[in-house]
C-alpha cells in the first residue's frame, strides 16, 4: 500500500454518483453487447474504483485487474516516500549535485510538478520537510507554532528551482532537499490505468482514486458519466453533494482545505502550506475543482489554486483559459463562481 505525506491536495473531495449505488446508478438497461465490469482495490494510503464498459469478448478471460495491480504496484514503488527503496527515497538520500537515472513514470511526474511549480508559484513538490515541520506528515502537530526563523531556514532550503532534470536523470543543488508527489501522483496512478484501459480498446470507462478521477466515453445507451462536487460546509460527518456534472472525457480533482486541520492556541491550521511564505493558508476560498484531459494536471493545478486564494485563483484560471470551480466561504454563506471554460460543463 502506498501512502504519502498529508498536505497539498491528496485529500479531494468529489463523489462519484455512480459510487453512491453500484447497481442502481442505471436506470435504462445496458446494451446488449456491452459488459459492465466493476475493479476496486486499495492503493496510496486510500482505495481506487474502475467501472467500464466494454463488449463481453473483451473481458472474458482476461488480466485486467491483475494489470491494473501491477501498474499501481509500479508507482507505489517509484514513488512512495513510505517504501525505504522506492526510486523517490533513493533520490531524497542523494547529495548535492548527484544525479538518480530515473524511470519513465518517474520522468513524467517530476516533469509536470515542476513546470506546474514554476507556472503556478504555489505548488512545491520539495516542500515535505516544511509539510512535516507543521505537523501534517508523520510527525504529530507541534507544541508551539514553528520559529519564523525555522520557516525562513526552510523555505530557503526549498524549491522546484533547485532540481535539475536532463536527459541523465535528476539531480538537487542544495543537500538535504526531498521530495513528495502528493499533489500529483494519485493523478499519475489515474491517468497510467486510463492509458491501459485505452490499450485493450476499452474506451467507456471512470477510473476513481482517493477523490479524484478520470472518466471517457459514456454509459450504455450514449448516457453521460454524472459526477458531482461535495458540500463544503455539511455537518460534520455528512458528505452532501454540491452539484452535479457532465463532462464527456475529462480528469477532474477537486481541493479543499476543511477536512484536514488542527487547532493550536486559538489559531486553526490547514495541510495547505503556502511555499513563499511557509505558513498554512489562511483564505476564504475551501473548494477548488479543475478539469483537464491529465488526472495528475488536474490534481496538481486544484492544491495550487487553493493556496492562491479566491482572487488569485480565479485570475490564473481566466488567463490560462482553464475550466475552474471556486466555493468561497463569506459572511453571507458560500459564494461560487465558475470559470468561462468551466461554463460548458454546468
Amino acid at each position: 500500500m502506498m501512502h504519502f505525506r498529508s498536505g497539498n491536495a491528496f485529500l479531494s473531495f468529489i463523489l462519484v454518483i455512480c459510487l453512491m449505488a453500484l447497481t442502481g446508478c442505471d436506470n435504462a438497461p445496458s446494451q446488449p453487447q456491452q459488459q459492465e465490469l466493476l475493479l476496486q482495490g486499495k492503493t496510496m494510503g486510500t482505495t481506487y474504483n474502475i467501472k467500464l464498459y466494454a463488449p463481453e469478448q473483451k473481458l472474458k478471460n482476461n488480466t485486467l485487474h491483475s494489470d491494473i495491480e501491477a501498474a499501481l504496484k509500479d508507482v507505489n514503488q517509484s514513488m512512495s516516500t513510505y517504501i525505504p527503496n522506492s526510486e523517490i527515497n533513493q533520490f531524497n538520500r542523494l547529495g548535492a549535485d548527484e544525479v538518480l537515472a530515473i524511470s519513465d513514470d518517474f520522468r513524467v511526474v517530476v516533469a509536470e510538478s515542476i513546470r506546474l511549480g514554476f507556472a503556478t508559484k504555489t505548488l512545491d513538490v520539495t516542500m515535505g520537510p516544511l509539510i512535516d515541520l507543521w505537523g501534517f506528515g508523520p510527525d504529530k502537530k507541534p507544541t508551539q507554532r514553528p520559529s519564523q526563523e525555522a520557516l525562513d531556514s526552510m523555505i530557503a532550503n526549498i524549491g522546484v528551482d533547485k532540481l535539475t532534470l536532463n536527459e541523465q536523470g535528476l539531480s538537487k543543488s542544495v543537500a538535504g532537499l526531498e521530495l513528495s508527489f502528493s499533489a500529483t501522483a494519485k493523478g499519475f496512478g489515474i491517468d497510467k490505468v486510463a492509458e491501459l484501459l485505452e490499450q485493450k480498446g476499452i474506451t467507456d470507462y471512470m477510473v476513481e482514486i482517493g477523490g479524484e478521477m478520470r472518466i471517457a466515453g459514456h454509459k450504455p445507451n450514449d448516457k453521460a458519466w454524472v459526477i458531482a462536487i461535495e458540500q463544503p460546509d455539511a455537518p460534520k460527518g455528512e458528505r452532501r453533494i454540491h452539484r452535479t456534472l457532465e463532462l464527456g472525457s475529462m480528469g477532474i480533482a477537486t481541493s479543499g482545505d476543511y477536512r484536514i486541520f488542527y487547532e493550536m492556541d486559538g489559531e486553526v491550521y490547514t495541510h495547505l502550506i503556502d511555499p513563499q511564505t511557509g505558513m498554512p493558508i489562511k483564505h476564504d476560498l475551501v473548494s477548488v475543482t479543475v478539469l483537464h484531459p491529465s488526472a495528475m494536471t488536474a490534481d496538481g493545478l486544484a492544491t495550487a489554486l487553493t493556496v492562491m486564494g479566491t482572487e488569485r485563483a480565479k485570475a490564473y484560471a481566466e488567463a490560462n483559459n482553464l475550466p475552474v470551480y471556486l466555493i468561497s466561504k463569506t459572511a453571507d454563506g458560500l459564494k461560487t463562481y465558475s470559470s468561462p471554460a468551466f461554463a460548458p460543463y454546468l
